[in-house]
């Protein structure tokens, strides 16, 4: 369903009249360019702190890009700042000269990206507070620059960190972070080996990775984007959803599997499926997923246990029996889909809430034992993103959620399905135990 508020907005009636009112005027974001994506260009800014640790890196990680960097002098440019030298709270007023002279300079749908850190593995306590700062203080970046339509966004680095950089550095400053806002992506040492030869245009080409819920929404955007950058989908979906899967693989040269991801015997189904076309499977995505709202006073035992065992259950599943075998080893990822109830909870969602709160809890415990195997394991938590589920809200929850955020507007099931598509990407080997926000930077549980 099409944001007709949003484009009120933007056309040369309503600019002026939401004005004269002082209403939000959401801006048209720039989004991937389906047949050509992946793509940086325009001019970059690097801002460096005293004693900062990676501005080479920075200029290495965005090497092969028709990136222009620029000086001070610069009219209009995007902004990169390393900030892993504040080691102090005064030393921050570097951080802030930088911004305060440059960030008017940010172009319509620009970026920002700020290098730091990790606090928790700095030893001097004063670095660390520092170092901590930075998220608030791009969090609120964000916000200021949401009316244009701009994103903020963190990179923390560990120790060898800045090896897997440029995949989180390339995704932040790129279209396909359009509704990824004022969030934080860790970065440690890479599991497996960083190479210079990537294909950065078609990074999944070749591989086979597993979508389920791969028929309709935002699934199907991920089959979509997934096939884009050369991947081989499979695509699970209910056998009540087979026509509709059938015709979206085909459409994308994947393989269709209708299967009840809840049946005792679905995730041995699965692994045979996915050993047809290789020995190998570089990643699944955990996508599928029901609700069944109610207050919790008047939600029965079913509406409980079956959303449950279906976002969660069903989920734990199917990762133990693919790791239980060497499919992922040396270079697979795992991909969960919480949600932004599961950070921050909702009216009548307790067991939605529930289960997706519990999918972040399983990113963050199984993420040291995949690292060991050569794997990550990720997550995203989409906001309100605009599918037919969130068409049959009522019209007034529905503006609320549209405009409840940095952008003031709903995503769109792509922006959740390139966030992903980064995820799964080799050169993201750096990458895991996130959780990261797919809401325009949601105001709620921000």
């Amino acid at each position: 369903m099409s944001d007709k508020y949003l484009q009120f907005a933007n056309s040369k009636i309503g600019k002026p009249i939401l004005s004269m009112l002082g209403l939000p005027k959401p801006p048209r974001l720039t989004r991937e360019d389906q047949d050509n994506p992946h793509q940086l260009s325009d001019n970059l800014l690097c801002g460096i702190s005293t004693a900062a640790l990676y501005g080479t890196q920075i200029k290495q990680s965005l090497e092969a890009t028709d990136l222009i960097f620029v000086d001070d002098n610069a009219q209009t440019c995007n902004l990169v700042f390393d900030a892993s030298g504040v080691r102090s709270t005064e030393q921050a007023s570097e951080l802030y000269q930088f911004f305060h002279n440059h960030l008017s300079k940010l172009p319509r749908c620009g970026r920002v990206v700020i290098i730091g850190q990790q606090p928790n593995n700095i030893s001097s306590t004063e670095h660390a507070i520092a170092q901590r700062g930075l998220v608030g203080f791009v969090k609120s970046i964000a916000k200021e620059i949401g009316r244009k339509g701009a994103t903020a966004n963190l990179i923390y680095l560990n120790g060898f960190g800045h090896k897997g950089l440029a995949a989180p550095l390339r995704f932040l400053l790129s279209a396909g972070c359009a509704y990824t806002n004022g969030q934080i992506i860790n970065v440690t040492t890479p599991v497996t080996g960083v190479s210079s030869s990537y294909n950065w245009q078609q990074p999944l080409k070749g591989q086979s990775i597993v979508v389920t819920g791969a028929a309709r929404g935002i699934g199907l955007a991920m089959s979509q984007v997934l096939a884009r950058d050369g991947a081989r989908v499979i695509g699970v979906d209910v056998p009540m959803a087979q026509e509709q899967l059938e015709k979206a693989m085909a459409e994308i040269n994947g393989v269709a599997l209708a299967l009840d991801i809840t049946a005792e015997d679905a995730p041995q189904k699965l692994i045979d499926c996915c050993t047809q076309y290789s020995k190998k499977l570089q990643g699944i995505v955990h996508n599928a997923g029901i609700t069944r709202d109610k207050m919790l006073s008047r939600m029965s035992d079913e509406q409980w246990q079956l959303l449950v065992d279906i976002n969660i259950g069903s989920v734990q599943r199917i990762n133990q029996a693919i790791l239980a075998t060497d499919m992922l080893d040396q270079g697979g990822r795992i991909v969960g889909v919480a949600s932004i109830s599961g950070i921050a909870g909702n009216l009548g969602q307790s067991n939605y809430a529930y289960s997706k709160s519990a999918v972040i809890g399983m990113v963050d415990s199984m993420a040291s034992s995949c690292v060991d195997r050569g794997i990550t394991i990720n997550a995203v938590a989409p906001g309100f993103i605009e599918t037919k589920m969130t068409a049959a809200i009522p019209f007034a929850t529905r503006q609320f959620g549209r405009r409840l955020c940095s952008l003031s507007q709903g995503g769109l099931p792509q922006d959740v399905a390139e966030v992903v598509g980064f995820f799964l990407s080799p050169q993201a080997s750096g990458v895991n135990g996130n959780t990261v926000r797919v809401c325009g930077q949601n105001l709620m549980g921000a």
